[in-house]
Parts: C-alpha cells; sequence; structure tokens
C-alpha cells in the first residue's frame, strides 16, 4: 500500500486504539460471576434459587451474562433474558443525577399510573436475546455480550450502576428468584462491586431502593413495589444501615 494512503490507516488505528473501552469500569465476566454465586448463598428473602446476572453498558450494550449454578439448567431459562431486560431498563430510565430501580416502575406502569405503557416500550431484539450456539449461554461468550438487548422490565433485580466518580457506567440485572430476592441480590452485588454511589431517587432514603408502601392496592408514592414475603422487605429496609449506598465523598 502506498505511503500516503497506509498514513491515514496507521492514524485512525492509534486514535481508536487510545480511546477508553466502553464498560472498562464494569465488572468482566469472572468478578460478576464469583460475586453474584457469593450473594445467592445468602438470605435474601427468596426462595434461595440459582440465579443469573447480566451488566450492560451506558449505551445497552451486553458486556457480562453470568449464572451461578454449575449448569445452564440450575435456574431457570427464562431469567437469562429477563436479567438482561432488567439491566437495560435501569440503564435506560436512570440519569448521571438520579437513579431508577427497575422496583422503583411496577406502580408507575399500572392502569392510570403516570408511566402506563412505558413496559410495551423499547422491545426486546429477538436475535440478540436467542441467537447464536447454545453451548456459549452464560459463558464469556454468551451471544448477547456486544448486542443491544432492549427490553423493559418494571419489577424488582435491575439497578444503574454509578462510580465514585458518580459516573453512570450502565446497569445490572439479575433474575430467578422472586422479584423481591432479586432486587436484594442486585443490590448486595452492587453494593460489594463498589459501583453504588447513587445520587439521588425516589425512595425514602433518597436512592434508588425498592418502596414498599403499596396498601389496597394502591401507592402513595406512586413509586411502590408489592411485599412477596415480609423476610424480603425487611432485608431491603435494612439496606440504609446494612448495605447503604455510598457518596462520592467517600
Amino acid at each position: 500500500m502506498p505511503t500516503k494512503f497506509l498514513a491515514p490507516v496507521i492514524m485512525t488505528w492509534v486514535f481508536f486504539l487510545s480511546q477508553p473501552a466502553f464498560g472498562q469500569e464494569l465488572p468482566n465476566f469472572d468478578t460478576l460471576k464469583k460475586t453474584l454465586q457469593e450473594v445467592v448463598k445468602e438470605k435474601n428473602g427468596g426462595f434461595g434459587f440459582n440465579m443469573w446476572a447480566t451488566v450492560v453498558d451506558r449505551d445497552g450494550v451486553v458486556r457480562a451474562v453470568v449464572f451461578s449454578g454449575e449448569e445452564r439448567g440450575d435456574q431457570w431459562p427464562g431469567s437469562r433474558v429477563i436479567s438482561a431486560q432488567k439491566a437495560n431498563t435501569a440503564n435506560a430510565f436512570s440519569l448521571p443525577g438520579f437513579a431508577l430501580s427497575t422496583a422503583n416502575l411496577y406502580s408507575a406502569v399500572q392502569p392510570d399510573g403516570s408511566l402506563y405503557g412505558l413496559q410495551h416500550s423499547n422491545p426486546v431484539d429477538t436475535s440478540a436475546a436467542y441467537g447464536g450456539p447454545i453451548k456459549l449461554i452464560g459463558t464469556q461468550r454468551d451471544p448477547m455480550v456486544g448486542k443491544k438487548i432492549g427490553g423493559i422490565n418494571v419489577f424488582g433485580g435491575g439497578l444503574p450502576l454509578y462510580n465514585k466518580e458518580g459516573k453512570l457506567l450502565g446497569a445490572i440485572g439479575v433474575s430467578g428468584d422472586s422479584s423481591c430476592a432479586d432486587h436484594n441480590v442486585a443490590w448486595k452485588i452492587r453494593h460489594l462491586l463498589q459501583l453504588d454511589y447513587v445520587p439521588a431517587g425516589v425512595s425514602p432514603f433518597n436512592d434508588d431502593n425498592i418502596v414498599n408502601d403499596i396498601t389496597k392496592g394502591e401507592s402513595p408514592s406512586g413509586w411502590g413495589h408489592p411485599i412477596c414475603v415480609p423476610a424480603a422487605a425487611d432485608i431491603a429496609k435494612g439496606f440504609a444501615k446494612t448495605h447503604p449506598v455510598r457518596t462520592k465523598s467517600e
């Protein structure tokens, strides 16, 4: 190739190689899997099932998909895509200065709710969700990795991820147990990863914790989520002391 054509090509590659990689501050496959496996062994207010976890970056691109069991059939197969939906939702509807978890969206999307119909927007890309070799599912080469999965999920298990500078990096989605246990597991994982520098939210503690204020079918705050079992609600209520969100000054 003539030098006059080669030089621009070299400069282009130098530019791209010098740029920070998307998702470089997000947990990698091994870290996410190890943390998920650690947390599911704890009491989370659910059935104690194995679970799936998915992380997306700020552009909604899937960066890691893991499961906690020995084999992919050890957790609900359907929860793989649900975990990705939850991650996509928490990322898509959180901002650098304001976090919304998937649990926060439950009441708002009910009939007559302020966000009714949201759950029908942004459909899942089925080719991204279900394409690729089955044997790669849940591995570092899961077919969803590198793709935008889309999808909206409006019950517990999806949380945005903020680093110590307060930068919104993307989100995590967890699925495989009750929706309340999913939320609790996701919360604990985010805390262990130290990606919970949450700027503000709709909960009474000004964060994105689950709001269990539904009484007789009504949520006074408009952001309520049903209580699955009292044990799960108690665990979430205790997060302000056991797993508090961090501030940028910490």
